[in-house]
């Protein structure tokens, strides 16, 4: 039966696991802004400029999540190569591991650019834009809880569509982000910056919403 096998749970724990990964980036990244929105209004902290122990810390931190998550990436592949029968088709494993590890690879691509660009500063729609990535990571790692054995697929397939209208609410406030950003009397140097933050971020609800379709698929396909 679809998942159910000892076996089988080795490809269904690094989905787990790496959902949990990108779940906790993703946290950590909302604190970040949070920690720098709240500096921007102490005079003290501002001056410590972006490269605070505080924001260098939640970036490493972040930096290790996705590095922990290579590597459970890595090791699925492996397996993935070295076995014959696979729970689900190939296809999917191979699609699912290569999603999920973007989710986060987006994510430490921002908090990256935060110490980089020396951001001191958020524009007023990065914190919604994360708090829509944080809620779409959440279902993600419930959504990888129900997989095997395709646990209430009624669930999973309410979970693919609740993803699927977060990426649409991101994809609203990427569009009113990047309208404000262009807008006359902005500084052409910071345009750059944010326009490269604010693409990785919508590019991290973008993955959110490409695994959901997969586990869409799979449901429909298996259950």
């Amino acid at each position: 039966m679809f998942g159910t096998r000892t076996s089988d749970d080795v490809f269904f724990s690094a989905f787990r696991a790496q959902a949990e990964k990108a779940m906790a980036g993703a946290q950590e990244l909302r604190t970040l802004f949070t920690e720098i929105d709240a500096s921007h209004h102490d005079l003290e902290k501002a001056a410590e400029g972006p490269a605070s122990s505080r924001v260098v810390a939640r970036a490493e931190g972040i930096k290790r999540l996705e590095q922990e998550a290579d590597s459970i990436a890595h090791e699925a592949m492996r397996r993935l190569h070295n076995t014959w029968i696979t729970p689900i088709d190939r296809e999917h494993i191979h699609a699912l591991t290569t999603n999920l590890d973007d989710v986060l690879d987006a994510v430490e691509a921002v908090s990256e650019r935060i110490v980089l660009f020396e951001v001191r500063v958020l524009r007023p729609e990065a914190i919604p834009l994360c708090d829509v990535l944080v809620r779409s990571c959440e279902k993600l790692m419930e959504a990888m809880r129900l997989l095997p054995g395709l646990k209430n697929p009624e669930r999973l397939l309410a979970l693919c569509k609740e993803i699927d209208e977060l990426e649409s609410e991101a994809d609203g406030i990427f569009r009113r982000a990047i309208a404000a950003l262009y807008r006359r009397g902005n500084d052409p140097i910071d345009v750059l910056k944010w326009r490269e933050i604010f693409d990785y971020l919508e590019e991290a609800t973008d993955r959110c919403d490409d695994v959901a379709n997969l586990i869409e698929g799979i449901v429909l396909e298996y259950a």
